[in-house]
């Protein structure tokens, strides 16, 4: 049996980094993400850009999710808030982080 240890907050930070960066890479300028917050159980990311709201916002928001469980990171969008000007906020509830 494998011993497993939480990853640190300084380990998920740099993760999460990384998510936003391929999040950008590949979406960009349709949907640009950006980290607000990491805390012990979210991950609050802004993504602003002209992606179509009708057929697909969640398909971008989504496609962060994907990008941190590739990373080791699983996640849950528990919230989508609309903000003004084409910007809407991502929360993603943290499930168990191990290394």
């Amino acid at each position: 049996m494998t011993k497993h240890t939480r990853i640190t907050t300084k380990e998920l930070t740099k993760v999460v980094e990384k998510a936003e960066q391929l999040y950008n890479r590949y979406r960009a300028p349709e949907s640009i993400a950006e980290i607000l917050e990491i805390t012990n159980d979210e991950i609050i990311v802004k993504f602003k850009g002209s992606f179509c709201e009708t057929c697909g916002l969640y398909d971008w928001i989504e496609d962060m999710k994907y990008i941190l469980k590739d990373l080791g990171v699983n996640t849950e969008i528990v919230g989508i808030v609309n903000m003004d000007n084409d910007a809407y906020i991502g929360v993603f509830k943290l499930h168990k982080l191990r290394k």
